[in-house]
């Protein structure tokens, strides 16, 4: 497998990488075993696959609990990414610390700041990585869901940053328009994920009545469904009219819409990384022949038409969850 360097950090990642939500188990995805993460963490090593996405506000440190377990024998072989809740120039580096005994491992590839808080000065939360690093404890630096404002108030702290965290898939653009150019002009990797969008894009659901309101709390969707914070119409009709047509297209390719919308993000031009949520071995096998299909100029290029009116209708607005925190 093709490894992709993380901007000007050097360091090299897989194309995709697993995303580490489920692991520890909690109330967002349910119960996980610790034998089928230590099995999927293996296995994907195994087969090329590096790169393992996890947080400290995970499942209150379960996750990255379970993946120090995972990993031990083969820490040398992973490339870690975990993030802080919050930027707290007084305490990162506790937090950090934290972080690096749940894990196990003596430093984290690549440390990220999980939300942009515009309460803590930005540049003293860069100060305060920037000591990290000199220190050995975090090989490079990152953000996660930092928009155009934000990461440019980040990189005027004159730090390098490896990566920025999005939200991207088929219904999901919003950073094409703005963000991405500004990540690709400044060499920041981007680690995509939500590429599902919390199994949207499986084709399994057909309404949105049909999901769950913890996964049908976006901005795809009305602001009166429980759990909604964004304030906006949302794009319902919108949503399930492209899905019907995605799913067309997987028909005609014969394949799971699922490994459609993946291998569509993976060929993305600046997307470094996209982050699949992996639960089991069979989970991975299946994630695994995206890797072993790659869709042509044409199917690229239908499936771009075919959403854009939803990225119209929607915005250049990345934050798909508050409607506001991203700026």
């Amino acid at each position: 497998m093709e490894m992709l360097v993380c901007g000007k950090s050097g360091i090299e990642i897989s194309p995709m990488g697993i995303g580490c939500w489920s692991y520890g188990g909690g109330d967002y995805w349910g119960p996980q075993a610790q034998s089928d993460v230590t099995a999927v963490a293996h296995a994907a090593l195994d087969a090329g696959i590096n790169f393992f996405d996890t947080a400290e506000g995970y499942n209150h440190g379960r996750s990255e609990e379970a993946l120090g377990v995972a990993l031990k024998g083969r820490r040398h072989e992973a490339v870690i990414g975990t993030k802080v809740s919050t930027p707290d120039p007084a305490t990162i580096r506790e937090r950090c610390e934290a972080s690096l005994q749940r894990l196990q491992t003596d430093y984290v590839d690549i440390y990220m700041i999980h939300w942009p808080h515009d309460e803590f000065p930005i540049d003293e939360s860069m100060a305060e990585l920037t000591r990290l690093q000199e220190d050995g404890l975090i090989r490079a630096i990152g953000v996660s869901n930092f928009g155009v404002a934000q990461l440019t108030a980040a990189l005027g702290t004159g730090t390098e940053l490896a990566v920025n965290q999005l939200c991207y898939n088929l219904l999901s653009r919003a950073i094409e328009i703005e963000l991405l150019p500004l990540c690709q002009e400044h060499n920041i990797g981007i680690l995509g994920y939500m590429p599902l969008l919390q199994g949207l894009l499986t084709g399994k659901y057909k309404t949105a009545d049909e999901m769950l309101p913890v996964h049908s709390r976006f901005r795809h969707f009305r602001d009166d469904r429980p759990m909604a914070t964004h304030g906006e119409e949302g794009a319902e009709e919108e949503v399930f009219k492209t899905l019907e047509d995605i799913r067309k297209i997987a028909e005609h390719e014969q394949i799971p819409m699922s490994r459609l919308a993946i291998a569509w993000a993976m060929a993305k031009p600046g997307i470094t990384c996209m982050l699949v949520g992996t639960r089991n071995v069979n989970e991975l096998t299946e994630n695994l022949r995206v890797i072993e299909w790659t869709p042509s100029a044409d199917v690229i290029e239908s499936l771009d038409k075919l959403t854009t009116p939803l990225l119209e209708k929607m915005g250049a607005n990345p934050d798909y969850f508050t409607g506001g925190r991203i700026r």
